[in-house]
């Protein structure tokens, strides 16, 4: 399925679904309600690479797992979530933001009206094909399976600075070990060469928000 063209120039904010696109999708239930959600690896530390050139923010509209959610994006991995459902978010990212200056990437059944109005658009493989279709970038990975993680990677090469895996990482902040830290940990925004990594992005421990 060929992806719509674009005319935005650079982006200055990145707006990411949850469900479905950090995530596999599925709730898991038991008796006693929503139990748990199942988060992809990378996702976070490629998201840290992008930190530096736009702002990164998480919306939601599951109100029975918002508990969840915000225990990994908020308290793991220090960026900001809120409670929008996907029919409030055109209205919700105009109080806010330039649609034209936005990138959102979603994959549900009713994303593709927040996709039609914002300068870039991306959907995990495995999205909605309405939503696939509003895309002007579609993975090749699955939500929950590094499609952030892909979708950080591509935009920066389309907007930014390319990422270059040639290149040492800030103060050895990822190992190459699932992102753990090594002794030479400091606070604040790094440069090793062409990448840096946003503030706070020292603090992920095993690259899956978890501190050591």
């Amino acid at each position: 399925m060929p992806a719509r063209k674009s005319t935005c120039v650079k982006p200055t904010a990145f707006i990411l679904d949850v469900d479905g696109v950090m995530t596999d999708g599925k709730f898991y239930y038991t008796a006693g309600g929503k139990w748990m959600k199942v988060f992809g690896a990378d996702d976070h530390d490629a998201l840290c690479l992008l930190k530096p050139h736009l702002q990164i923010m998480f919306v939601t509209g599951d109100h029975r797992g918002f508990e969840i959610s915000k225990k990994r994006i908020a308290e793991d991995m220090k960026m900001p979530i809120e409670l929008v459902s996907t029919t409030q978010r055109i209205a919700w990212i105009r109080e806010r933001f330039d649609p034209a200056n936005v990138v959102y990437m979603g994959d549900g059944i009713f994303d593709h009206y927040v996709m039609q109005e914002v300068g870039y658009a991306i959907a995990p493989g495995n999205a909605d094909p309405n939503a696939k279709k509003s895309a002007h970038y579609i993975c090749t990975r699955a939500g929950g399976e590094r499609a952030v993680a892909e979708a950080s990677l591509h935009l920066l090469e389309t907007f930014f600075i390319p990422y270059d895996p040639a290149q040492p990482l800030p103060d050895g902040k990822f190992s190459g070990t699932g992102g753990r830290k090594t002794s030479s940990h400091r606070r604040g925004a790094c440069a090793a060469g062409n990448q840096a990594i946003g503030p706070g992005c020292d603090e992920s421990g095993d690259g899956n928000g978890k501190k050591s």
